[in-house]
């Protein structure tokens, strides 16, 4: 009986061996396969012309399965061909690898295949509020002279690769949830955060880049109009612009506001010290009539500003909107200091912003979208955004499925 028995004992003693030991790769397949997808998410993330595959194959190469050696197989799908996420934001990897019998050879001499797959999907932490997408200027993202910049819980972010991307000189001081930049940062001993400093960092991309305003109709609404006294005004085309003198209380009625040029003259937003600007629900549109001669702002040191974005329609989230047509480095001037507060994104795609406002408060949602930003004095910012329509600002990834 013992030696019938011997046999088959042996057989069993041999595939738990064996079993262990394609368990111990199927765990190693299994972490490759999770840091491809996740690594492949974030890239898609930052740059939706990435390529996912060329990326996660560099991720199993560099934990030791490379694609077509040692009889591994790497596929990478976008989407998924199966399962609870075949969305265009989600990759799958898939690892496998041909394995050979040592114990358990009594119950057959094939190969015994070892699978593991992960699935990631992109996302956005949301906690980005100033982000300059400038990918080349030296500093992009400054705070020179006394300023004192505060993000409440949230990051700046720089797509700059210049070595000096992020600029903090003077005493200057800037505390932020994070510092994230493509490039390299100058003061680092000005920076306080509670997260770090990241340089080398892959650029983000653009939150509002597929968002998009009405085209305005050709007919002026009004015409280098000058407010001077307490008035409500309704949505429409301010040609030749607005200006607000001191002692102005102008009141903007819900919609969307569009400030373009008018023959040769700007259609510039000027505001000036001891005028007031109120809107709820409201969108203001940078652009031009003729493509030359865009249409930018001035906020004047004490003045009053207190504008809100839309919450829904085309422009929702949108506060202060640029058109993407304009010039490189158009100035725009927000210098209405702790009397500035708009809730919502400032979107300037091209502008060159000087920016110094918001109010001493953790409960508003201020974003700064701009080609480059300069703060020329005190600012907070804060991103308690829900409800409010803007868009997440911030990469990540997640790994949904292994």
């Amino acid at each position: 009986m013992a030696s019938l028995l011997m046999p088959i004992l042996l057989g069993f003693a041999g595939m738990g061996a064996d079993y262990g030991i394609w368990m111990h790769t199927r765990q190693k397949l299994q972490g490759a396969a999770h840091a491809a997808a996740f690594s492949a998410a974030m890239t898609l993330t930052n740059n939706v012309s990435a390529d996912v595959s060329l990326q996660a194959n560099a991720i199993t190469g560099a934990q030791g399965f490379t694609n077509g050696v040692n009889d591994v197989t790497v596929t990478v799908n976008q989407p998924p061909k199966s399962g609870t996420h075949m969305t265009a934001d989600a990759i799958e990897v898939i690892v496998q690898q041909w394995q050979p019998r040592f114990l358990s050879t009594l119950q057959g001499s094939s190969k015994v295949l070892i699978m593991a797959r992960a699935v990631a999907v992109t996302g956005s932490d949301g906690l980005g509020c100033v982000v300059s997408l400038n990918g080349s200027a030296a500093g992009a993202m400054t705070l020179q002279g006394t300023p004192a910049v505060n993000l409440s819980g949230c990051t700046m972010y720089s797509n700059s690769s210049s070595s000096t991307a992020v600029n903090v000189g003077g005493s200057a001081t800037l505390s932020a949830l994070s510092v994230g930049t493509v490039g390299g940062v100058s003061g680092v001993s000005n920076i306080t955060t509670t997260q770090g400093i990241k340089t080398g960092a892959a650029a983000i991309k653009d939150p509002y880049a597929k968002q998009s305003y009405p085209e305005p109709s050709a007919t002026c609404d009004r015409t280098n109009y000058t407010a001077k006294n307490t008035v409500s005004l309704d949505p429409g085309v301010y040609c030749g612009g607005l200006q607000l003198n001191a002692g102005a209380v102008v009141t903007l009625n819900p919609g969307i506001y569009y400030f373009t040029n008018n023959g040769g003259s700007a259609g510039d937003l000027q505001i000036a010290g001891g005028a007031t600007l109120s809107g709820t629900g409201v969108t203001l549109v940078f652009t031009s009539s003729t493509g030359s001669n865009y249409a930018t702002a001035t906020i004047n040191g004490g003045a009053t500003v207190n504008l809100t974005a839309p919450t829904d329609g085309p422009t929702a989230g949108i506060a202060i909107f640029g058109n993407r047509n304009m010039p490189t480095g158009t100035p725009f001037k927000f210098g209405g200091g702790s009397s500035q507060n708009i809730n919502g994104a400032i979107y300037l795609p091209k502008g060159a912003v000087d920016f110094a406002g918001g109010a001493n408060t953790t409960k508003t949602c201020t974003q700064l979208v701009a080609d480059t930003v300069k703060f020329t004095g005190n600012s907070n910012f804060a991103v308690n955004c829900s409800g409010t329509g803007t868009k997440p600002l911030g990469a990540s990834a997640a790994v949904v499925v292994e």
